[in-house]
């Protein structure tokens, strides 16, 4: 292929694959198969790593994130991010409006464009001709931090904008968010590897957009929506055009957005989604109420701090008051203790609340809780409802300041404080209750062994009878044993120990995850099985080798070391092992042809002629070589076949990875 072939081609898939993300993410729909997708972004990989100067700015292949940044370059904003006034009722809204009139002299009604307020953090986007330049944070308002690679990653962004009638620069502000689902998948990962739970989808938000590595933000699943455009000479006369235009260009606007001829349809708007904002995937908090016109919002301007011809009315949070009669302290599966409020029961957002979270020790002196106080509870972005505040007025008189345990409530251990952590842990995992019967419930989980029999209750009624105290005891129970429990029938015992038989079965990678192994989760559990393909390997490994592992850093390695040297944890693998569950891979290769490849190790992906993955796999390991599941710095070859994945030559050609064909593969064998 010629230089001018190449760089037609690069720009007819640069287009295509673009064309097929915008139905994808923003119009969900799916004009091809995920198959004839990923041809076209491997094929688009393979020119840009032939052809390099003909990469696209827009290109596709930008979104897969591995760029590491050590610190985000503080950049100007050419228009101030200035901060909206707040508004809480409908007369401080009408008041607005007023405002609006007196300033502009008129008694005519004013348009006004009204937008739900959603719970994110503040974004700047720069186009220039068409094309993403930059993307840029709130800040102090006057300066931002560049986050550019960390932007890229949100995929319902256009790096390339369609249509023709757009400016040569302009800006678009929005608002990067964590969906609710995508909030609660990433809390439930977390909480599978023993990991501190996120507190809220913005905080983690916020958070995410500043981390250093673009494929952990990748991986996080970052959203936005988009509401504002700035720019020289608009061809726009008012707000409401400019936001058609957004989406015409391909930008993911909400479609709550609505123009309201006057002050009462704002009003209408404001009631109508009071309630109904509940039910959309992102948390919001209000409504942002803009003039529509251009030249009225030009001749309101701004205040030092805020514009004029905006506001956002606050939703008055779902709020109740009632009597802090105690607090409780939960053991978590990997010790942590989280303190509860147990309240007197009141009415909120239509549920009864006895209890809300109180978070860790921190928290509870912030507030200044006492037992016995009258404080506020409120629902907002968390999972269940918080303690907000204390109604000072109504403490009592004998009321004493709060003193956080200092033992666990469930063995009376002494409660330890990690150095950085906010979070008080009870070190005696092999002897507190709720920590055996947590690891127990980690490992019978969908995603681990499968005993979808064994559920919270008939574990704890395992654990009073003293039939189970870790997870290797459950391979030793039997029929008469089950028969013992209250309400236990034959039907569900012999379906437990079915269960329990069909569990030998699963793979290895599922096992190690069930294992427990603080910070060791799915993912995790199948790099550390394909690499070393069975547990003794795993077992004997140093902390040198474990970090050979492709994405496996210190923190990883070092509990997967602590946990292997704990005897009794060992001997629970060995009772597991004689139990019949797997631990190793299938068809783990243990014959040695040559040295030829010794300290060299690759990555596969592809389909080739000569070989299948698998035996492509063994030729390696016969030869001394090592095949890792995942591109990283560790990596010295990449063998790439006619259909390699996208992702792993993007990645490659970012680090400098050599790519090579079978072909070459078997010249290498020979030398």
């Amino acid at each position: 292929m010629t230089a001018q072939e190449a760089q037609k081609r690069i720009t007819e898939l640069v287009e295509k694959i673009n064309y097929y993300n915008q139905k994808y993410f923003q119009e969900h729909i799916s004009e091809i198969s995920n198959y004839e997708f990923d041809m076209l972004l491997a094929e688009l990989i393979r020119l840009e790593n032939e052809f390099p100067q003909f990469k696209a700015e827009d290109s596709p292949t930008q979104r897969i994130g591995g760029t590491i940044t050590k610190e985000f370059p503080t950049v100007k904003h050419t228009y101030p991010m200035l901060s909206l006034a707040n508004t809480y009722t409908e007369a401080d809204v009408k008041d607005f409006d007023e405002r609006v009139k007196r300033f502009l002299n008129t008694s005519e009604p004013i348009e006004y464009v009204c937008e739900l307020k959603f719970d994110g953090v503040s974004i700047s986007l720069i186009y220039e001709n068409g094309i993403f330049k930059q993307a840029i944070t709130r800040g102090d308002g006057l300066q931002g931090d560049d986050v550019s690679p960390n932007i890229k990653t949100i995929r319902t962004l256009p790096l390339k904008i369609k249509g023709e009638n757009f400016p040569l620069r302009f800006e678009v502000r929005g608002e990067i968010f964590i969906p609710k689902k995508q909030f609660e998948k990433l809390n439930q990962e977390r909480e599978d590897i023993g990991e501190t739970l996120f507190a809220n989808a913005r905080n983690t938000a916020s958070g995410t957009i500043k981390l250093q590595d673009s494929a952990e933000v990748a991986r996080r699943g970052l959203d936005a929506y988009l509401y504002g455009l700035l720019g020289e000479n608009l061809p726009f006369q008012t707000h409401y055009e400019a936001l058609q235009a957004l989406e015409q260009w391909g930008f993911q606007v909400s479609k709550t957005y609505r123009l309201c001829r006057n002050i009462e349809e704002v009003l209408e708007y404001l009631h109508e989604w009071e309630h109904k904002r509940h039910h959309l995937p992102v948390e919001t908090d209000g409504v942002v109420i803009k003039v529509n016109s251009f030249a009225l919002q030009n001749e309101l301007g701004t205040t030092a701090k805020a514009p004029r011809w905006a506001i956002a009315y606050k939703y008055k949070a779902e709020t109740a008051s009632t009597v802090l009669e105690s607090i409780t302290y939960q053991v978590g599966r990997t010790g942590a203790i989280t303190p509860v409020a147990e309240l007197k029961p009141v009415q909120l957002g239509g549920t009864i609340v006895k209890r809300a979270s109180l978070h860790n020790a921190n928290e509870i002196e912030r507030l200044g809780l006492r037992i016995g106080d009258t404080v506020f509870v409120e629902k907002g972005g968390e999972i269940i409802p918080k303690v907000t505040g204390i109604d000072l007025s109504k403490r009592p008189a004998e009321s004493m300041p709060l003193q956080y345990i200092t033992h666990c409530p469930e063995c009376a251990t002494p409660l330890i404080r990690k150095e950085g952590e906010a979070v008080h842990y009870c070190p005696n995992e092999k002897g507190c209750p709720p920590q055996i019967k947590g690891k127990i419930e980690h490992f019978v989980q969908r995603k681990a062994m499968n005993i979808s029999s064994l559920g919270e209750k008939i574990i704890e009624q395992l654990y009073q009878a003293k039939l189970i105290k870790n997870i290797a005891d459950l391979y030793d129970l039997r029929l008469e044993e089950l028969l013992s429990l209250e309400r236990m029938g034959e039907k569900l015992a012999t379906k437990i120990l079915m269960n329990i038989q069909e569990s030998k079965s699963i793979p290895f990678e599922r096992v190690l995850f069930a294992l427990g192994i603080r910070f060791v989760g799915v993912t995790v559990a199948q790099k550390l099985a394909e690499y070393f393909g069975s547990i003794e390997k795993l077992q004997n490994a140093t902390l040198t080798q474990l970090l050979q592992v492709p994405e496996i850093g210190e923190k990883i390695a070092e509990s997967v070391i602590a946990y292997f040297q704990d005897k009794d944890n060992w001997q629970i693998v060995e009772r597991l092992q004689k139990a019949g569950l797997q631990f190793a891979m299938k068809n783990v290769v243990k014959e040695r042809k040559s040295n030829a490849l010794s300290g060299l190790s690759f990555v596969i992906s592809g389909v080739f002629e000569q070989f299948s993955r698998e035996a492509l796999k063994e030729e390696i390991e016969k030869n001394g070589g090592k095949v890792l599941s995942g591109i990283s710095s560790k990596v010295n070859f990449l063998v790439a076949g006619s259909e390699a994945g996208p992702s792993k030559l993007e990645k490659a050609q970012k680090l400098g990875i050599k790519v090579i064909s079978e072909q070459e593969f078997l010249e290498l064998l020979k030398q």
